[in-house]
């Protein structure tokens, strides 16, 4: 069975503390929560161990986990992966978060974030490619050492002009060449720039390529929300053995943060249901 974590934004929106938010993904079924760091503070990348554990603990209490973390520089407008005057700022708050996923016992880190990465003027594919290698493989180095796993995020064309398809997002990863930096498959971008997702998965699953998946409608909500072909997508994560949590990340809700939890992952364990 697939395992599901949540991301937790939406429910933080809704000004619900991180107990509650770990009660509720708990009572619904999800194995973990998916942190947005800007959720913990005005200053994540800083936080004392102290701060740290109690965090966790705070998770683990509730009988989960914390997968990982995502949005990684949301709240962060001093920074920027793309600008160089901004790139310094950048690149020291990205240390600070692989050192807290780590700590936090997360496995994964996913890079979207696309006010801060908009692509240099005039920059062409393969120059914007060794400009972005250049900045990150301090990060994946580091995330190699805490054992964890960084993503660049492939974002929709309206999102973002830099990293948009799983080929681009393989091809700064093959330029980085470390094991610990990889790209992943958000199912609402994915759907809108190179459909179909499920046949995404099979192609790109079975190499190893994907350190994560993300699960949500084209229309930005939960699954369930929209008309995407999630039975597919489904069957396609379990035909290629994906074994890792699959992160739902609706952007929009549906009634509160808490409804829209709870239609995303029913919607997800029926079609597995139905796919064995």
């Amino acid at each position: 069975m697939l395992e599901y974590t949540l991301c937790n934004e939406l429910l933080a929106e809704e000004g619900k503390p991180l107990a509650e938010q770990a009660r509720i993904a708990a009572e619904l079924g999800y194995v973990g929560l998916e942190l947005a760091p800007a959720t913990l503070g005005a200053a994540p990348h800083r936080l004392s161990a102290s701060e740290v554990a109690t965090i966790r603990q705070t998770v683990e209490d509730a009988g989960l986990r914390v997968t990982g973390l995502h949005w990684l520089l949301s709240g962060y407008p001093e920074a920027s992966i793309t600008d160089p005057a901004r790139q310094g700022a950048a690149r020291d708050i990205l240390a600070g978060l692989v050192d807290l996923c780590a700590d936090l016992g997360g496995a994964v880190l996913i890079h979207g974030s696309p006010r801060q990465r908009l692509r240099p003027g005039g920059m062409e594919d393969a120059a914007l490619i060794a400009f972005l290698a250049d900045f990150f493989t301090p990060v994946a180095r580091q995330a190699e050492a805490r054992g964890v796993t960084y993503c660049i995020e492939p974002l929709s064309r309206a999102e973002d002009n830099t990293v948009n398809t799983v080929a681009e997002g393989l091809a700064l990863a093959e330029a980085i060449a470390s094991p610990a930096f990889r790209t992943m498959i958000d199912m609402s971008a994915a759907g809108q720039t190179e459909p179909p997702v499920s046949e995404l998965i099979r192609r790109w699953v079975p190499g190893g390529q994907i350190g994560h998946i993300h699960a949500n409608d084209t229309n930005r909500g939960a699954p369930g929300m929209g008309d995407d072909p999630h039975f597919d997508i489904i069957k396609a994560l379990r035909d290629t053995g994906w074994d890792r949590p699959v992160g739902v990340e609706p952007f929009r809700c549906r009634v509160n943060a808490s409804v829209t939890a709870a239609i995303g992952i029913a919607t997800l364990k029926a079609y597995e249901r139905a796919a064995q």
